[in-house]
């Protein structure tokens, strides 16, 4: 009797964002803008300036998709030497967003660099 092959699991790594279905596209220039700020306030008002920006030129955009906000915990001693018991604790909060623009034009990327946005944002950008 002959026994059947053992199946391989050939699952692939899950991307770590889903781009909607009508937005694969198969060897378009994609421009990912990662954005970060300790205030989400001021992060909404950048990526909303930066949307506008770029419809502003025709430009596709999927997006702003929310991350996972970082949080970064600090447990600090109130007393210096003996009240081990006696503690404060602080957080950091790094929102994050997510935008692609498909097949971006010239002007588009030099509407892009010229904008200018609040301190405090974080911008990476980067051309698949």
């Amino acid at each position: 009797m002959e026994t059947a092959p053992a199946k391989k699991n050939t699952k692939a790594a899950k991307p770590a964002v889903k781009m909607p279905k009508a937005a694969k596209t198969d060897g378009a220039a994609i421009l990912r803008i990662r954005v970060r700020a300790y205030d989400s306030k001021i992060l909404d008002a950048s990526v909303k300036q930066i949307i506008e920006t770029a419809l502003r030129h025709d430009a596709e955009i999927i997006g702003p998709v929310p991350l996972p906000t970082e949080i970064k915990k600090y447990t600090v001693n109130r007393a210096s030497f003996v009240y081990k018991n006696a503690r404060e604790q602080f957080e950091m909060r790094i929102h994050r967003r997510l935008i692609d623009i498909v097949n971006p034009s010239a002007k588009v990327i030099e509407a892009l660099t010229n904008m200018s946005l609040p301190s405090g944002v974080n911008i990476d950008v980067k051309m698949n």
